[in-house]
């Protein structure tokens, strides 16, 4: 026990768990996006997994890490608003459209990557740019403190300050204002002179931009390159996350940092002799516990209210 205690104490164990973290960060910012503006975030699994194929095909074509980036974005936000046209325009169930959206980018992106690097299970073959590391400088030299929180991936630094910038424009701006009176109420927000469609397409644009920062770090962070089904579960951890905040920025920082922690645990637990099976249902099972507990407290404030 004691030896497990020193393990998780260790700066090497934190620092893991931020690098763990960042896609799930990713992931429930975007869904929280999306369910502000209105919009059900279930094809979020979809829209990362073709950004993080697209990643390192698009930094192999382009030679450059900005071009891969680039092209994640770019997929993952031609995914989102083909999720909005064929669920705002052609009025689809989104849950069934989420799904299918889902299954599309399951094969749509084996076949792509066989048709690019000829092999079906990775893009291992190609020579692809990688999201450099950024050394804080200011921190790396603070005992403790400056290994765990120095040398990570440049995107783990811009899903962090996302927490911030998106408090501020959907609490502090004219913008959020709008987006969020979408989702509570469109009906209302149409009957004061709020354009419902035009707000839904800038929420759709907004989230399917930072799914597709969460796909490349997968690809060009997290690992090295692009291998099928990769994402494993993360978008959907993300909805999680996102409901176990609450919503708000700050809370899914927390809840995605719990994660983390829950999937670094399972990692260390692997050095312990435990048995492998049950260690990888650890990240799984806290996500029901999470979501329990979060329905749980709902379902009582409803009742009091």
């Amino acid at each position: 026990m004691l030896e497990f205690i020193k393990i998780i104490l260790t700066p090497e164990f934190l620092f893991s768990v931020i690098r763990v973290m960042t896609p799930i960060l990713f992931a429930a910012l975007a869904c929280m996006v999306f369910i502000k503006g209105g919009i059900d975030p279930i094809g979020i699994e979809g829209i990362m997994l073709l950004a993080s194929m697209a990643g390192p095909v698009g930094g192999y074509y382009t030679n450059s890490v900005i071009g891969g980036i680039l092209a994640a974005i770019l997929i993952s936000l031609l995914a989102s608003l083909l999720f909005g046209y064929v669920t705002l325009k052609l009025k689809s169930i989104e849950i069934l459209a989420g799904i299918a959206l889902n299954t599309l980018a399951s094969g749509l992106t084996i076949f792509i990557i066989y048709y690019v690097a000829g092999n079906k299970g990775s893009t291992q073959s190609l020579t692809s740019k990688v999201a450099p590391i950024i050394e804080l400088k200011i921190i790396k030299n603070i005992p403790y403190i400056g290994k765990i929180l120095s040398g990570h991936n440049i995107l783990t630094y811009l899903g962090i300050i996302l927490v911030f910038v998106l408090y501020y424009i959907l609490y502090r701006t004219p913008l959020g204002l709008r987006i969020r009176s979408v989702g509570e109420n469109s009906a209302a927000a149409e009957s004061v002179g709020i354009n419902v469609l035009k707000y839904k397409y800038i929420t759709l644009i907004m989230a399917g931009t930072i799914a597709g920062l969460g796909g490349a770090y997968m690809s060009m962070g997290y690992v090295s390159f692009f291998s099928r089904g990769m994402i494993a579960g993360r978008g959907f951890i993300g909805m999680a996350a996102e409901a176990m905040g609450r919503g708000n920025p700050y809370g899914i920082f927390l809840s995605s940092a719990l994660f983390g922690i829950a999937d670094s645990l399972a990692t260390q637990l692997q050095m312990l002799d435990f048995p492998s099976q049950l260690i990888q249902t650890i990240p799984y099972i806290i996500t029901i516990l999470g979501i329990s507990i979060y329905s749980y407290r709902h379902k009582k404030v409803r009742k009091v209210i």
